[in-house]
């Protein structure tokens, strides 16, 4: 009785140590095994066997994580306090890495994220962030993927999410955006002048060359104001029309 007993607790043991030596990982999953503390291989994925108490595994996710990175507050270039929060795409590339050059590579990213965002971020000046973020994302990709590939990480895409203004900044663009329009404004209507004077002044020397036609032109001028109906009708007399009655002998 006792040897039965005694043989069934053996089965026991040995059922359980195969099924704790037993690990299914997933298509995404990898497997970084320890043999006695040292890294042996990363396996995966599939069925694994582990030795018990001799091979420890820890599982790495291949999958892309998305990382919100809180808003950071950022003093650009030209001294204007910002805040500005962010997303981040990365993924794992070599478990090894992941697992044994860094403590804990999704903290460690999203730290290494924020300060970035800030270090990179101060180097430009408001209207730069502002109007172009595809370039800054750029920037910040290139500066986070060059750090992590340590840790076997690869940031696949930064985008900068939102931009936070405080009310006398929004009021001071407003007035700036405003004041840029009224420039437009005037210096199109300067130039609207300009090209006038010019075509006037071709107007001139091409009537000059030509006494009837500027009789011609009278002509078209009376016949403009009789169409208005007006009750007053002022005509401009031709200046050698005067002349020759001045000079006209007596």
């Amino acid at each position: 009785m006792f040897v039965q007993f005694g043989f069934g607790a053996l089965l026991a043991v040995i059922g359980l140590l195969l099924l704790s030596a037993l690990r299914i990982l997933r298509e995404y999953e990898r497997g970084v095994v320890f043999q006695l503390g040292r890294f042996w291989q990363v396996k995966g994925p599939g069925l694994i066997i582990l030795i018990p108490g001799i091979q420890q595994m820890v599982r790495v996710d291949l999958r892309t994580v998305v990382l919100d990175v809180p808003p950071q507050d950022v003093i650009t270039r030209d001294n204007v306090s910002v805040k500005v929060n962010a997303v981040l795409y990365f993924r794992v590339l070599d478990p090894q890495k992941a697992i044994i050059q860094v403590e804990d590579f999704l903290s460690a990213t999203s730290q290494l994220a924020q300060t970035t965002l800030r270090a990179v971020l101060g180097k430009h000046e408001l209207d730069e962030l502002l109007a172009e973020r595809e370039q800054l994302n750029l920037d910040i990709r290139q500066v986070l993927d060059a750090q992590t590939d340590a840790w076997g990480i690869k940031v696949a895409n930064v985008e900068i999410k939102h931009v936070d203004l405080n009310e006398s900044m929004v009021r001071a663009i407003a007035r700036q955006a405003e004041a840029e329009r009224e420039r437009r404004a005037k210096v199109i209507h300067a130039e609207g002048e300009l090209q006038a004077s010019e075509k006037l002044m071709q107007a001139a020397q091409m009537l000059s060359k030509e006494p009837g036609a500027m009789q011609l032109r009278y002509m078209q001028t009376l016949g403009a104001i009789a169409g208005d109906k007006s009750s007053t009708i002022v005509f401009p007399l031709p200046v050698d029309l005067l002349k020759g009655l001045v000079d006209k002998p007596r």
